[in-house]
């Protein structure tokens, strides 16, 4: 039982952890957000903090993950997902992200960081990817099933589209933060569903 109640602690500990490093980087940008700091807003030492993730890398990956559970409330959890829901969701969530750009950075950094296959935050780029792409394949697929977008391109190469879009605006707005990422993907969203017929419609 004692094993099971530090363990139990473990977890509870590891949460505030992320939790707080959320507010902090959001708050305090990526570059204020060292691991010094981070241990400080939850009462330990950066030993004591590391502790619980293993490596700085680790620690930055976990508070990404945890980032995309909380931005996961925004999606819609009915299945299957509807795709006006979908785009209001995923729209939702680009908005949300001009507001924190410390997880911005954060997330820009370690995407680049995380093409090394040895990197922490390598496998869960690549599981976000694949799961992302595959929530919007299923949805394109239906839409042009429906006849409401074009059938010119593959669903997968549609879903890659909206990933690459949302990526990429998210550079631009580190460079630029004038841009208005919610309404240029939301407009992506709208080209689509505003297609002409192409050889494969008719």
């Amino acid at each position: 039982m004692a094993r099971r109640g530090a363990y139990a602690k473990g977890v509870a500990k590891r949460e505030e952890i992320l939790e707080a490093a959320l507010d902090v980087i959001a708050r305090e940008g990526w570059h204020g957000a060292s691991v010094k700091e981070l241990a400080e807003s939850v009462g330990l030492s950066q030993a004591g903090l590391l502790h619980y993730f293993g490596s700085k890398d680790e620690l930055f990956t976990a508070i990404l993950r945890k980032r995309d559970e909380v931005d996961s409330r925004r999606f819609p959890q009915e299945q299957p997902v509807s795709a006006d829901r979908l785009r209001e969701g995923f729209v939702s969530v680009v908005r949300h992200n001009a507001e924190v750009p410390g997880l911005v950075q954060l997330f820009s950094r370690l995407a680049v960081e995380g093409g090394d296959p040895s990197h922490p935050a390598h496998e869960y780029f690549a599981e976000r990817s694949a799961t992302l792409r595959a929530l919007f394949t299923q949805v394109f697929a239906q839409q042009q099933a429906d006849g409401a977008v074009t059938r010119d391109v593959d669903p997968e190469t549609l879903a890659r589209l909206v990933q690459a879009v949302s990526d990429g605006l998210q550079l631009q707005w580190l460079q630029d933060p004038s841009v208005d990422m919610a309404a240029t993907v939301d407009a992506m969203f709208t080209l689509l569903a505003a297609h002409s017929p192409g050889p494969h419609d008719i």
